[in-house]
This record gives structure tokens, C-alpha cells and sequence, in this order.
């Protein structure tokens, strides 16, 4: 998709790099044009601080100690028409202007301030200094001044304005030229060489955007494509692009495995949402059946046939209760609904407790239970879960193992918690099905002879799960299966507990 070039990071940054180096540009002409002025006039009133003095001596202006008028009257005629850039004012000692070069229409003050006249007097290296512009009510400009008839006798001054009227008219149009044709040439060049630099740094900064923008776009496109150049983790030798990029990946890899996982998922429901219409469709058959025939021929049949009818559908309302509550408590374990509430005993005790409650059960199945290694370690877990979990372990080991046969339980310490097994003498597990017996409603290729949903292992499963336990099967070399369950300890459990 191709954006408007305004719309980019590179054409914002190139924008913005223009409208900086424009503002740039014209303060620098500002600033330049004030320091340019203020240098000038500095020098000027370096290379002419005792021009007043020299007039007063070269022109004869003292005359036996006294000022003479006259030639102070030609030297104003003269020096307006040899060098008209000076002002030249004769001030009595208040500062008050006595004579002058200039047109009288123009002058706008009668008196001009002392104070900077004292100051360059006594200090004649302090310049640019600047003194009252008699033309003007406000201006000031640089001057040189002496005391006349003499240093030693003063009487007035001679106040010579080194920038006049005349000065500022010429400097006014030389500038306007000048400076326009100067600066706009100095400015362009500035700014086409700047601009292109800069574009240039910015191509190179936002390149690597470029492309995460593209890849962007193709996972947008694709989702269930990751991302190209992924990595596992994210580097830190780089910059914020580059980390910026590794996250992008990372978060690609997660919305892709992420994806799959809800497609995953929805075939799981899709297939439990068949196979609980096909589980609870059989007992509700079984159930309706029996009850309809016990309704329409139930002057004809005999009490003993009526009551194996009522007992077979006793017996699948039964089975149907027991599938709706394993589904119920499978929903709640995938919402994260129940909540464990571990604490510690000793394992030995909880097993051979649920042996003894399973022991009809066996009995009327022609199955032993035999209690083997009963290590005496302690757990910490919850009671009532492990319990259920046993409850779900012996009772498999149970209907899978053919009469005559032994379901061997065993307890036993291990470095990192206790283990429970339980081994069955039945056919085992298919290989190919092994890794698929903790999956919801997966029977494999026997059916339990009560007609269980195969939703036990699952439930069991996420019970040790939800107390950080763990749930493994192999099958035996001799024949059989061992389930093996095994529980975080309660001496460490206890201790991180404490700490």
C-alpha cells in the first residue's frame, strides 16, 4: 500500500528538516546583520576615536587659547562636502548645542547627555560606545569628542557623530542590495546543502522502518505467516529500530502460535461438542427406551423383567449424571475456576485409604490390590484433589486389568518430590495413542465396560497441574501400564514458604 509522501516518517522529517533549517537560516541573517553592525560600528570608532582632536589641531580651530568661530564655520562647510558620513557639533559644557554641520530643519535635540562623553574621555578604549544622535530623539550612535579650547581649559566640546544621516542613507541601500542578493544566495546554497545531507541521514535512520513498516503490512495481510528474519530472543547490541524489530518478531511468532492454538482449540470444541452429543445422546437413547417399553408393555411383562428395565435405565441415568458432572468439572478446570489448597501429609496414608475404599470395586471386578514400596514420604498438596486423582488412577487400573490379575500401587521418595504409581496388568497403551491418553474424550481402541467418556485422565490431568504436580504413563515391559503421579515436596514447599 503506497501512503502520501506527508503521511511517512520521511516526509514529516524531511518537512520538519526544512522548515529548521529555514527558521535556522533566517535568524541566522538577523543575527548576523546585528553583529555585522555592531563590529562596524566599533571599528569605526576604533580608527576614529581622535578625529575630533585632530580637527581641533590640524584646522587651527584654537586660536590664542580662545575657539576660533570662523574657522570652525569652514571646517562645517567643509567636511559636509568632502565627507558628508560625519556630523560635527560644537557643546558648551552642559552639552548644549551651540553650532553644527548639519541641516538645521533635521536636528531634534537642544542639548546632548555627558555621560558618555566623561566616559570615552576617561576611558578611550571603551567602544562601541554610543552617545545621543541630535537628529533623533532616541537614536544613538558612535561618536569622537574632545574638549575645546584645550584639555587643560574646557569650555565646550567638539561632538563628532561618526555615522550621520548621510552614512545610514548609503549603508540603508547598500544593505537592501547587498544583503538580499548575499543572504538569499548564502541561504539557498545553506539550505540546499543542509536539506540534502539531511535527507540523506534521514533516508538512512528511516530505512529500517521502512521495512518493519512493510513486514507490518505482509503479517497484517497474512497473519498466519510469522514474520521474516525472526529470532528467538531479542538483541540488545543494537538500536531502538533494532530492538524495536526483534520485538515485532517475537510478538509476530506469539500471534502465529497464538493463532494456531485457537484453531487448535476450536477443533477440540468442534470435535467435544460431537462427541458429547454422541455420549449423551447414548444414555438418554438407552434411558427413553427402556422407559417406553416399560410404559406400553407393562401389563404383559413379568416383575423380574420389568425390574432389570428399571435398573438398566437407573443405571444409565447414572452414567449420564457422571458424564455431566466430569463435564462441568473439566469447564471449570479450563476457566481456571477451582483453586487448590495445598498443605502437608504423608502420602503413605492417602494411599492407603483410597485402596481400601476401591477394595469392593476390585473385588467384584476378580482384581487385587496389592500395596508395594510405601516409602515414607510427606507432600505438600491438596487432600481432597489427590484423592480424586487416585480415585481416577485405581479405578482405571481397575477396568483395564482382566480378572485374576493384581493393580500394584507403590510410593517413593524422590529428590524432587514423591511419586504414586499405579500398575495395571491390562494390554497396555498403543505406542502410537500413548501421548494422547490426557486428552479429553480420548478412549483409544478399548471401550471401559461401564461406557466411560474418557474425561477421567484429562480431569486428573489438570488437577495435578493446578497443585504443580504432573501426571506420566508408559507401558511396562512385562505388560500393563504404569501411570505414575507425582507431587512437589513438603519440606521445600514449606521452606519457600517461610522464606
Amino acid at each position: 500500500m503506497v501512503r502520501p509522501m506527508l503521511r511517512t516518517l520521511y516526509g514529516r522529517l524531511a518537512l520538519a528538516l526544512f522548515l529548521l533549517l529555514v527558521t535556522v537560516g533566517g535568524l541566522f541573517t538577523v543575527l548576523s546583520l546585528y553583529s555585522v553592525r555592531e563590529y562596524t560600528a566599533a571599528v569605526n570608532q576604533e580608527l576614529n576615536r581622535d578625529l575630533a582632536r585632530n580637527l581641533v589641531s590640524d584646522r587651527n580651530l584654537v586660536t590664542d587659547g580662545r575657539l576660533n568661530r570662523d574657522a570652525l564655520k569652514k571646517l562645517f562647510e567643509l567636511y559636509m562636502t568632502i565627507n558628508p558620513s560625519i556630523e560635527i557639533y560644537l557643546l558648551d559644557s552642559d552639552g548644549r548645542i551651540l553650532s553644527y554641520s548639519a541641516d538645521p530643519d533635521k536636528i531634534k535635540r537642544k542639548r546632548v547627555s555627558l555621560g558618555p562623553i566623561h566616559e570615552l574621555l576617561s576611558d578611550p578604549s571603551s567602544f562601541p560606545l554610543l552617545g545621543d544622535d541630535p537628529r533623533s530623539h532616541d537614536r544613538r550612535k558612535v561618536f569622537s569628542v574632545t574638549p575645546v579650547p584645550s584639555e587643560a581649559n574646557p569650555t565646550g566640546y567638539l561632538y563628532v557623530v561618526l555615522r550621520g544621516e548621510e552614512y545610514d542613507l548609503a549603508e540603508s541601500m547598500v544593505h537592501s542590495r547587498q544583503l538580499l542578493q548575499m543572504g538569499a544566495g548564502a541561504l539557498a546554497v545553506s539550505l540546499f546543502v543542509g536539506l540534502l545531507a539531511g535527507l540523506l541521514f534521514f533516508r538512512l535512520l528511516t530505512r529500517r522502518l521502512s521495512r518493519l513498516t512493510e513486514r507490518v503490512e505482509a503479517f497484517e495481510a497474512d497473519a498466519a505467516t510469522p514474520a521474516a528474519d525472526s529470532r528467538d530472543e531479542v538483541t540488545v547490541t543494537g538500536d531502538d529500530i533494532d530492538y524495536l524489530s526483534d520485538r515485532f518478531d517475537q510478538m509476530s511468532q506469539r500471534i502465529v502460535a497464538q493463532l494456531e492454538l485457537l484453531k487448535d482449540k476450536d477443533h477440540q470444541r468442534r470435535q467435544l461438542v460431537a462427541q458429547v452429543s454422541h455420549d449423551l445422546r447414548t444414555p438418554l437413547a438407552s434411558i427413553q427406551g427402556y422407559l417406553e417399553a416399560l410404559k406400553l408393555k407393562q401389563d404383559s411383562l413379568a416383575p423380574a423383567e420389568r425390574q432389570r428395565f428399571l435398573e438398566i435405565a437407573l443405571s444409565e441415568s447414572r452414567r449420564l449424571a457422571r458424564l455431566v458432572d466430569e463435564l462441568f468439572e473439566l469447564a471449570a478446570l479450563e476457566a481456571r475456576e477451582k483453586r487448590a489448597s495445598p498443605e502437608p501429609f504423608a502420602v503413605a496414608e492417602l494411599v492407603h485409604d483410597v485402596v481400601q475404599k476401591h477394595l469392593p470395586e476390585a473385588e467384584g471386578a476378580g482384581v487385587t490390590l496389592h500395596l508395594g514400596v510405601m516409602e515414607p514420604v510427606r507432600a505438600l498438596a491438596d487432600i481432597e484433589l489427590c484423592e480424586r486423582i487416585l480415585d481416577n488412577l485405581i479405578g482405571n487400573a481397575i477396568r483395564h486389568s482382566p480378572p485374576d490379575n493384581t493393580v500394584l500401587l507403590s510410593v517413593c521418595a524422590e529428590t524432587s518430590g514423591a511419586s504414586i504409581a499405579v500398575v495395571d496388568a491390562g494390554p497396555g497403551i498403543p505406542p502410537d495413542q500413548i501421548d494422547h491418553v490426557f486428552e479429553p474424550f480420548f478412549q483409544g481402541n478399548t471401550r471401559s465396560r461401564v461406557g466411560h467418556a474418557g474425561l477421567g485422565l484429562a480431569i486428573a490431568q489438570r488437577l495435578a497441574r493446578l497443585q504443580d504436580g504432573r501426571i506420566s504413563v508408559n507401558n511396562r515391559p512385562g505388560g500393563g501400564a504404569e501411570f505414575r503421579l507425582w507431587l512437589p515436596p513438603a519440606d521445600k514447599a514449606i521452606t519457600g514458604r517461610n522464606g
